[in-house]
């Protein structure tokens, strides 16, 4: 018996093409992720539609009816799209792929409704929806997606061998839907994956990177790596991060293993942010713990300058990765190398000096860097944890404090460069960054305070010692 969700096709849209298909003799259909949403009960405004014939024929079509005024035809792939109230729709024809070893892009031929079903990545993605008058709302599901959404199972209609060579990028596409809908993926899939993985080097690096932050923007990206690793894809773009993988005993002392830590951080920061970039400063935090790792037989194995070696390799990673070399790149190098600045708070005496230099250097990321060194606090003791926690909450409250006391978030010294030429009498000259850099010093330290006539008195002073004479003597007042 065949199940209708003829009452779930009420838009306007399936109406419209509802009647166009009868009355031209066009078989019809919604397909992909629309249907899969629909059965999973998760409303979906993007809707994919499938014509027997002409996708952006049917598309100018049917706008017309709706008084859509902007159809997007794009001839080189048989498709077209356009928006209609709170929808996104798209247009294709059906067609059968055929393709070739270098590429990823299909040799495409007009085809029938069983051969665009059989070209689709996932068995979930491969049903469709009659929209045709005397079929309105029949579903066909020639490999059982629907039992599979049962499941939650990700599975592919052909071999997962051919279908992951033929499209590499399939591959990362399962694990993303894995990751998204909470699924598993055949072993059959799996396998392929492993099989497959150096069928990657076929794609660009940017659609790789679509897929990777898509993965990192998921509620539990950590289910998404530990599936990329053990199939070995993520070792074909990002060797760095599997670099992390292992523990390393020697003389009964190891240390944990981190890949998997930096997996939990990066869920930590899942739960409290959205931000990309936050999120990708959780995956490089310790990115450079397998170069900096020594063992020093009376206190274990250390990584000292992992954080500043990592905001060096940020970068070199980012450009191999067609991501941002822009602020955003920057906001993640701040973060990587100050990440332990807060942790040493913690473990120790918080000085309001200690809090002005940090304040000033982590400016108005102070917050997101806070996140980040919390969600750092993946200890398995739970004591150790609840103390740490506290200690935070001290550090926070401090950094408040201080804050409103100081105003050193993104300062700049009172005393400009040109006041310092001024009142000397001098050139541009390494004196006046010496002068600068002690004031600076000298309010973060607390020795005076973030004021212009104690910044001046602190000049007059600082340049005598340097043999420095007034020449024209500043004003008092700011």
């Amino acid at each position: 018996m065949n199940v209708s969700y003829a009452d779930h096709l009420k838009h306007p849209v399936f109406k419209v093409l509802s009647q166009y298909a009868t009355q031209n003799l066009l078989d019809v259909y919604v397909v992909g992720g629309w249907v899969r949403d629909l059965l999973l009960d998760n409303p979906s405004k993007d809707i994919d539609i499938l014509v027997i014939g002409d996708g952006p024929a049917l598309a100018t079509a049917a706008a017309k009816i709706l008084r859509v005024k902007k159809v997007s035809i794009f001839k080189n792939y048989g498709t077209a799209h356009f928006k209609y109230k709170d929808l996104d729709v798209e247009f294709v024809g059906a067609r059968k792929e055929s393709y070739v070893p270098n590429s990823r892009n299909p040799q495409t031929t007009s085809g029938t409704l069983q051969d665009d079903q059989n070209r689709r990545d996932f068995t979930i993605n491969s049903m469709a929806i009659s929209l045709r008058e005397e079929s309105f709302g029949e579903l066909i599901d020639p490999f059982n997606g629907q039992g599979d959404l049962s499941k939650g199972l990700i599975r592919t209609p052909n071999k997962p061998s051919i279908t992951f060579n033929d499209d590499p990028l399939r591959m990362l596409r399962a694990i993303r839907f894995s990751n998204r809908l909470q699924f598993e993926i055949s072993i059959e899939c799996l396998e392929a994956m492993k099989t497959n993985a150096k069928r990657l080097q076929i794609l660009s690096q940017e659609r790789i990177t679509e897929e990777l932050n898509k993965i990192i923007l998921s509620p539990n990206p950590s289910r998404g790596f530990r599936l990329m690793q053990v199939t070995g894809l993520l070792d074909e773009f990002f060797p760095e991060l599997t670099a992390l993988h292992g523990i390393e005993n020697r003389n009964g002392l190891a240390h944990k293993d981190n890949f998997y830590h930096t997996l939990e951080v990066l869920d930590n920061v899942a739960k409290n942010s959205q931000n990309l970039w936050l999120r990708w400063a959780a995956l490089l935090h310790d990115i450079a713990k397998p170069s900096t790792k020594r063992f020093d037989p009376q206190i274990g194995w250390t990584f000292h300058g992992h954080e500043e070696l990592g905001a060096k390799m940020a970068p070199k990673i980012f450009k191999r990765l067609r991501l941002p070399l822009d602020q955003k790149l920057k906001y993640v190098q701040k973060l990587v190398r100050l990440h332990l600045r807060p942790i040493a708070l913690v473990k120790g005496s918080v000085t309001d000096a200690a809090i002005r230099r940090l304040l000033h250097e982590a400016g108005d990321d102070i917050d997101d860097l806070m996140l980040l060194c919390n969600a750092d606090i993946t200890s398995k003791n739970e004591f150790k944890v609840k103390r740490y926690k506290q200690n935070f909450e001290l550090v926070a409250e401090k950094l408040k404090k201080v804050e409103e006391k100081d105003r050193v978030r993104n300062f700049q010294p009172p005393i400009s460069g040109q006041l310092i030429m001024e009142t000397f009498n001098i050139g541009p000259c390494a004196e006046i960054g010496q002068i600068k850099s002690h004031i600076k010093d000298a309010i973060l330290e607390g020795h005076i305070a973030n004021d212009y006539q104690e910044a001046l008195n602190e000049m007059l002073r600082f340049a005598s010692s340097l043999g420095l004479k007034v020449y024209n003597a500043p004003n008092r007042a700011e």
